[in-house]
């Protein structure tokens, strides 16, 4: 009698658990997210190639919505998950340190975890396979000492017309224009000169992205979302 009662239990623990799961698989439902789909994320934490190492998890939040026949399937505040795939360090001739981030998953309103692959796009400091950096080399590093030199002669320039402008009814520019030019030239040329040559001797500098920043993805593979 007692293993009459025994079986009897199992037999209708198995058919409650079908009658269960029946319905469930019969009437999911999943509703796609095609690749090449645009996305942008928000670092819920730093990650920095001197305090992370390799293998460290980082969060993220959704930003845009996805929708799709008019109802959201992944909403904004949606997290995505990732870890720190790979970091080489900066090196001299001003070549930066680079980072490589791996997104693993988003979790979606259900509670689902689904696999993420994805690519960033639209970073200037994006090498070309992927990771961020700050310079990629001493090429690199001159443009952005040319830049520098540039601006400090323009600030200059800038400086004699605001200051000439605010005396003798702006004549006195006659005399502070070519002061600012010269002192612009003198000093662009003198930073100019030692930037470029430091350049070819220091090193990189390391990627450090911030608790807020703004990452923009793409999807490199669709999603497929489970919706009610």
């Amino acid at each position: 009698m007692r293993a009459f009662i025994i079986t009897l239990f199992i037999l209708l623990t198995f058919t409650t658990q079908s009658v269960l799961a029946g319905p469930f698989n019969a009437k999911a439902k999943t509703k796609r997210i095609p690749a090449g789909t645009k996305l942008s994320i928000k670092l819920l934490s730093p990650i920095s190639t001197v305090t992370n190492l390799e293998g460290a998890d980082f969060t993220a939040m959704l930003i845009t919505e996805q929708t799709s026949d008019n109802d959201i399937i992944l909403p904004m505040g949606s997290v995505v998950r990732g870890t720190v795939q790979k970091i080489v360090p900066a090196k001299r001739m001003s070549k930066g340190a680079i980072l490589y981030m791996d997104f693993d998953h988003v979790v979606t309103p259900t509670g689902r975890q689904l696999p993420l692959s994805l690519n960033i796009v639209g970073r200037e400091d994006l090498t070309y396979d992927g990771g961020i950096t700050t310079t990629k080399g001493y090429g690199d590093a001159f443009k952005q000492t040319c830049k520098k030199s540039g601006k400090i002669a323009k600030d200059s320039t800038n400086w004699g017309f605001d200051v000439g402008e605010d005396y003798w009814n702006g004549y006195m520019q006659i005399l502070t224009v070519p002061v600012g030019i010269i002192g612009g030239g003198v000093g662009c040329a003198g930073y100019f000169v030692y930037d470029s040559i430091a350049d070819m001797i220091r090193k990189g500098k390391d990627v450090q992205l911030n608790k807020g920043d703004v990452i923009n993805v793409i999807l490199t593979e669709p999603i497929d979302v489970p919706v009610i």
